[in-house]
């Protein structure tokens, strides 16, 4: 396999203009035209939720190398906030807040479902770490009223498609007992179980014989537009949760030969993969699977985009199109690189929690008006209630606040953001609580009560670490966060009384010496011109076969 001496960094440069243009345009953009505009009685709502798509993975966003069209007819047509963030590192909390305008620290879901993520289970994972990650809530509080059931209150009808994760049947935690009218494929999994292609095995998402072979994101894009034809004479919300672009990755014969030979013009570099603080982190996006696999998102975004326009609901329906956190860097199938961004889902540097946040409200004209002030995921709720003419409910989105004065350009008062996650991520991530206040940004760190202070106007990579050198700034913020902390009701990682530093530091250089090899191997591999995953392409060739 031939290697090009062609250097990558000109993918980092991309993003750093295309945020400094984004940025140069600030909270009160003039970009947006609300003059003659019509606001229509109880709008639709197309929520677009993608599973770990990183800030830096669509075209829109700096990317050179993937390919999203349609997606970034979204953000062109709407409005992006360069400074979105999710809710929490990974994905359940993250999603939990997105449900219900709180922060993980106090709906109580800190951590991904799984037996094995907390208290002494923890070392079964064998990750010997200093902390033990404490208990958490495992599944949505029926208490908690939701996001949907604010709508379905207000005469809408409620449509969920894909990826849940907040809980199952046993939990009486799925879609359709949290305000969804219907539920198709949403339940306590992570990932996409069978993979990407028909037949499915997932008990909400009946397979048809003449789908054998259907892309996962295509067939959840023809449900969510099967019921929006059924609702176009209602009011609506559909919320549209993709799978992809979660763990294992996979496409088509047709994409990955497309974008490994893109990878190939472009330069494929002859080592693939960096030290982070734990795992090995992808240095490039050149990743031809998970190029493929967005670009399957980005398709079956399209087609329902298609729905909307030609039942003419294009100029009633507001979407907001996001992500759980951020693009996968390590761990899982150390799929993505975030550019610019430090780290990525599971870590708490802005690789982790920063993410595309588009919103598109079609009776105002914003042609990708850009607004930098810090928003979070938790805002969604109450903003997309104060868009829609209905009241709000600050009792359910504590946390939240409605962005209806930025996107007519006027403004919010400024407030901190946070975040708790006290566990360790699959990714790499460490146990932290973090706050965001203008340009700073604070970590704070549970295993040595330690923290790292940046400037994200001038450091957005987070490798300049100002907390001794501006004291003041540091003890003030960790303060805030201690005291906001002290108002959750939450819970800690607490030191294991059997911890063995020894084995800890001899599975850290294990990722160096075995799992950072592995991965460059695979890399590799995948770029070859002769590769092949299986025999049938992991089931999307099945109805060639026959």
């Amino acid at each position: 396999m031939k290697y090009l001496n062609i250097n990558f960094i000109f993918q980092k440069t991309i993003l750093l203009l295309l945020i400094s243009s984004l940025m140069a345009c600030n909270s009160n953009s003039k970009a947006v035209d609300v003059s003659e505009t019509k606001i229509p009685e109880k709008p639709n709502i197309l929520f677009i939720l993608v599973d770990d798509l990183g800030y830096a993975d669509l075209s829109i966003m700096g990317s050179s190398y993937y390919e999203t069209p349609n997606i970034d007819k979204i953000a062109e047509s709407g409005t992006i906030f360069t400074d979105g963030y999710a809710a929490c590192t990974v994905c359940s909390p993250s999603r939990a807040s997105l449900m219900t305008g709180q922060y993980p620290a106090r709906h109580g879901i800190t951590q991904f479902e799984g037996k094995r993520n907390s208290g002494q289970s923890w070392k079964q994972r064998k990750r010997y770490t200093k902390l033990l990650p404490p208990e958490y809530k495992h599944h949505l509080d029926s208490s908690s009223i939701t996001l949907p059931e604010a709508f379905k209150e207000q005469g809408y009808a409620t449509f969920f498609a894909g990826k849940w994760h907040l809980g199952g049947k046993e939990q009486r935690s799925l879609p359709t007992d949290h305000g969804f009218d219907v539920n198709i494929g949403g339940y306590n999994a992570g990932g996409p179980s069978g993979g990407y292609f028909s037949p499915f095995k997932n008990p909400y998402l009946p397979n048809l014989p003449e789908e054998k072979g259907l892309n996962l994101s295509m067939k959840l894009a023809q449900e969510t537009s099967k019921f929006i034809k059924e609702n176009k004479d209602n009011h609506f919300l559909a919320y549209l949760s993709f799978y992809a672009v979660h763990s294992g990755i996979q496409t088509t014969k047709e994409k990955w030969t497309k974008y490994r030979d893109k990878a190939e013009k472009m330069g494929i570099q002859e080592e693939g993969f960096e030290m982070e603080r734990v795992l090995p982190a992808r240095k490039y996006q050149d990743n031809p699977v998970y190029a493929g696999l967005i670009e399957h998102v980005d398709d079956a975004i399209g087609t329902v985009m298609k729905t909307l326009k030609d039942l003419g609901l294009d100029k009633n329906t507001i979407i907001v199109f996001t992500s759980d956190n951020g693009g996968v860097t390590s761990g899982d199938n150390f799929s993505t690189n975030q550019l610019t961004l430090r780290g990525g889902k599971g870590y708490q540097w802005e690789g982790g929690i920063r993410i595309p946040y588009f919103i598109d409200i079609p009776w105002i004209k914003q042609d990708g008006a850009s607004i930098n002030v810090p928003v979070s995921g938790v805002d969604l709720f109450p903003t997309l209630l104060d868009l829609s003419g209905l009241p709000l409910k600050p009792e359910a989105h504590k946390d939240g606040v409605s962005l209806k004065p930025l996107l007519l350009g006027e403004e919010i008062d400024e407030r901190p953001l946070y975040w708790h996650y006290p566990h360790y991520g699959n990714q790499g991530g460490e146990p932290s609580s973090i706050i965001r206040k203008g340009k700073w940004k604070l970590i704070y760190y549970w295993e040595d009560l330690q923290a790292e202070l940046y400037n994200l106007e001038t450091d957005l990579g987070e490798r300049n670490n100002l907390a001794e050198s501006n004291p003041e700034i540091a003890d003030q913020m960790k303060t805030q966060l201690l005291d906001w902390l002290e108002t959750m009701d939450t819970h800690y990682a607490e030191v294991d009384p059997e911890w063995d530093k020894a084995a800890r530091e001899k599975w850290l250089e294990k990722q160096k010496n075995v799992t950072l090899p592995r991965q460059e191997k695979q890399r590799k591999k995948m770029l070859s011109p002769d590769w092949k995953p299986n025999k049938d392409w992991w089931g999307s060739e099945l109805n060639k076969s026959e």
